[in-house]
């Protein structure tokens, strides 16, 4: 719905709460500025859109989408309403970007979770322009801009925090109901009491599914933590009397009946506890707490999951992570840790950068120290069985490193939404091999599913690069299957076939027609040996027929030179010049990345001194 003279909303923080409100606004006809810091949500939403799933279909466009309220401020767009839809940790700084936008017409909207989070907004803009908005619909993300609406119990709640700005709680309101986000306009008392209602049902159920690692069902199913969940709220009760706060006779009822709607996945409060980010506990059982001491009130177990939490999601503490996510913590670690190999001290501390590599056969990860040095390596099955398996590995990451920023790259790096920013493999494999080989040059890497040979000018940046054509020709699926037909073990390929001197290679790059030949080679009782060389003799001279740059350095990078370095005997033999082999030649990309992302950063905060001296 079109309207003439649309009513402008920006929303900052566009996490699932910011993206479906935005898509509702959007439907009702309002011009929506978003504010987005992720690089990689950025980019999906400008060129797709934001699209919900579940029990809200709906898809929109944005023609204003911007990286931080600075950008949004130059654009002069004279705003009717403000949403911040961030977690209570992040708005002091927010608020004092959006003072570049502030306007007497402007209303400010609260959106976030927990007890007194408007308390952050008014030293700033005052508490007449302030609205608070209780939120009863959440979701999850399946790709950084898709939202799977997960429930919807309405309404939502909307109300003016001293009753100044009725009128617009009004209009706000009746915006998001012209679309079926139903909300309900209401006084100061009303939302007050809105907020503790929805607090204690957060604060009763977030903490305790982080702490024991359990989705909502698993934990409402259990009967020794609904004992234990009915215990916190009867606490939380007790405070919200004592501050006048009424609620219904059968207001413990009625939460557990709410909670027992809870899906099998975890509160977002809990997914901070489990990836060891901040969390919002402070404004949750924290307050809680808070009020109760205020009124001389015991509250135990809110105390309790306070303490634990924040205990929990301390920096470079994993070994306080219980059972058996903590064992899982220190094998990842223990496993991808890299020793210096003079002194075999492994890293101590200081800021670190993550690159991943989402490869279409393995995940790649590695995280390199402000002088470039790698920490940290680890490798993981694509279509590993266990899905959360990668999310563990960046937990074990985040709690043992201080990751300042992250880039991922690879086939997948558009749906990894943990990630700061994403470039192309070929960019990151020019970074990661320019760290020890500078200048112009040639770099081939033979993955998964495909061959590029890239092209580096003098300054290490990407001249040009080409990709075979035809399908997963001379690749490592296809030197996998090849071998498991003439059940070769891949391991022992490429000492087999140095100890051959046969000259003849597979006809046909068509894996189907390659393993008939693999076979007739087998039935016309050719050794092992001779066909393990004929399978390589078959990828060096596809290789061989891609264009090089002469006389320049060539490096060859991937899991195939990885696994079968005979390859680099063969290559340089065609190329006439040595082909040279990088240190993990197979993590060499996602090191690309991770330079990248320390590029990234220290650009990043360059600006920022900058305009911090300019504005002084």
């Amino acid at each position: 719905m079109e309207k003439s003279n649309p009513i402008k909303v920006a929303i900052v923080g566009v996490g699932p709460v910011g993206m479906i409100m935005a898509v509702k606004l959007k439907e009702a006809g309002c011009d929506v500025s978003l504010v987005v810091r992720n690089k990689i949500k950025l980019n999906q939403i400008k060129s797709e859109g934001i699209k919900l799933e579940g029990k809200i279909k709906s898809i929109a466009h944005f023609d204003h989408v911007y990286e931080t309220l600075n950008d949004l401020a130059k654009e002069k767009l004279d705003l009717d309403y403000l949403v911040f839809s961030l977690k209570s940790y992040q708005i002091k700084s927010a608020a004092n970007e959006a003072l570049k936008i502030d306007t007497d017409k402007l209303t400010i909207i609260s959106a976030q979770n927990g007890i007194d989070v408007e308390e952050l907004l008014i030293p700033i803009f005052g508490s007449d322009k302030i609205l608070r908005m209780v939120v009863n619909y959440a979701g999850n993300l399946s790709a950084p801009n898709v939202v799977n609406v997960t429930f919807f119990n309405p309404p939502n709640y909307l109300g003016s925090i001293d009753d100044s700005r009725t009128q617009q709680a009004e209009e706000f309101s009746e915006l998001l109901n012209e679309t079926g986000l139903t909300t309900q306009a209401v006084n100061s008392y009303e939302i007050l009491k809105r907020t503790w209602e929805k607090t204690i049902l957060n604060a009763s159920l977030s903490p305790l599914c982080g702490v024991g690692r359990l989705t909502m069902a698993e934990a409402m199913a259990d009967p020794d933590t609904v004992e234990l969940i009915e215990q916190i709220i009867n606490e939380a009760i007790v405070v919200a009397e004592a501050e006048k706060i009424r609620f219904p006779d059968d207001f413990v009822r009625t939460c557990m009946r709410y909670l027992k709607k809870g899906g099998n996945h975890f509160p977002s409060l809990a997914g901070d506890v489990i990836n060891n980010r901040q969390t919002e506990i402070d404004y949750f059982n924290g307050k809680i707490v808070e009020y109760g001491k205020k009124h001389y009130i015991r509250t135990s177990l809110n105390l309790a999951f306070t303490n634990m939490v924040k205990a929990m999601t301390n920096k470079n503490i994993s070994s306080r992570i219980p059972g058996a996510a903590a064992a899982v913590n220190r094998n990842i670690i223990k496993k991808g840790i890299v020793k210096d190999k003079k002194t075999s001290v492994v890293y101590q501390g200081g800021p670190c950068f993550l690159g991943v590599d989402l490869g279409s056969a393995f995940i790649k990860f590695t995280v390199i120290d402000n002088n470039q040095n790698v920490v940290f390596r680890y490798l993981l099955h694509t279509l590993n069985k266990d899905r959360l398996l990668h999310r563990q590995v960046m937990q074990a990451i985040q709690s043992d490193f201080d990751i300042k920023y992250s880039c991922a790259t690879g086939y997948g790096r558009k749906h990894f939404i943990e990630s700061d920013i994403i470039k192309t493999e070929i960019n990151c494999a020019a970074a990661g091999v320019s760290r020890d080989l500078n200048g112009a040059k040639n770099i081939i890497d033979i993955g998964g599913e495909d061959i590029k040979v890239i092209h580096c000018d003098e300054t290490d940046g990407v001249s040009n690069f080409y990709m075979n054509d035809k399908c997963a020709a001379g690749t490592g699926s296809f030197l996998s299957e090849i071998a498991e037909r003439a059940e070769i073990q891949v391991s022992e390929m490429s000492h087999l076939a140095a100890r051959s001197n046969y000259d003849k290679e597979l006809n046909s790059f068509c894996t189907v027609f390659a393993k008939t030949e693999i076979m007739k080679w087998i039935l016309d009782g050719m050794s092992i040996e001779d066909i393990s060389r004929g399978i390589y003799l078959s990828i060096a001279n596809k290789v061989a027929k891609m264009k090089l740059v002469p006389d320049v350095p060539t490096a060859m990078i991937g899991g195939v030179i990885e696994n079968h370095p005979y390859l680099q005997s063969l290559l340089s033999e065609k190329f006439k010049q040595e082909i040279i082999v990088p240190e993990e030649p197979q993590h060499v990309v996602s090191l690309g990345a991770a330079i990248i992302a320390q590029r990234t950063y220290n650009n990043l905060q360059k600006k920022k001194s900058d305009l911090s001296i300019a504005e002084s």
